[in-house]
């Protein structure tokens, strides 16, 4: 890219199989466990991951676990290589008894997709498409509206004790 600039990752706009609240999930699991708080998990914070998932690795088992999805070579997981590992599990594509497997398994993420990859044809492919989009916005509404629902409540709350207060003072 010019300029050498990096693209900006966007986990909403690559990784669309996953609803906003599956990638809010395997964030927070990302950040609980990328102890150094450098944006990415290394071979020790991945070990103390697995073993606080009760699935212990032996250090070659951690270091192929990291190797299946390190793009980019730098031996530790980035958040976007952290969800391949999702995406390859729900695409069937992890060995039963790798470490990987065992991590989404454990994680309790559920990565059961409805996505684009059983679709028959061009124009399933399609309308699955704008049925994902239309879920997206649908769960950005529904977010708003909790929101909205939450303040409404505090504001209640708030002046029914201004209220309860005045009471008192007279």
């Amino acid at each position: 890219s010019p300029g050498g600039g990096r693209r900006v990752f966007s986990p909403a706009g690559e990784f669309r199989e996953f609803s906003r609240r599956q990638l809010r999930d395997m964030e927070r699991l990302f950040r609980q466990y990328d102890a150094g708080k450098d944006g990415f998990i290394d071979l020790m914070e991945l070990k103390l991951m697995m073993e606080k998932l009760g699935a212990p690795q032996t250090h070659l088992g951690l270091k192929n676990m990291i190797k299946e999805v390190d793009e980019d070579l730098d031996s530790k997981l980035s958040f976007r290589e952290f969800l391949l590992i999702f995406r390859k599990a729900a695409a069937g594509e992890l060995q039963e008894d790798s470490g990987l497997h065992a991590l989404a398994r454990l994680s309790e993420i559920d990565v059961s997709t409805e996505g684009v990859k059983g679709a028959k044809s061009f124009f399933e492919a399609k309308v699955q498409a704008i049925h994902d989009a239309s879920r997206f916005e649908e769960e950005i509404k529904a977010e708003q509206e909790e929101k909205k629902k939450q303040a409404e409540e505090l504001k209640q709350r708030k002046a029914a004790f201004k209220e309860l207060q005045s009471t008192f003072k007279q």
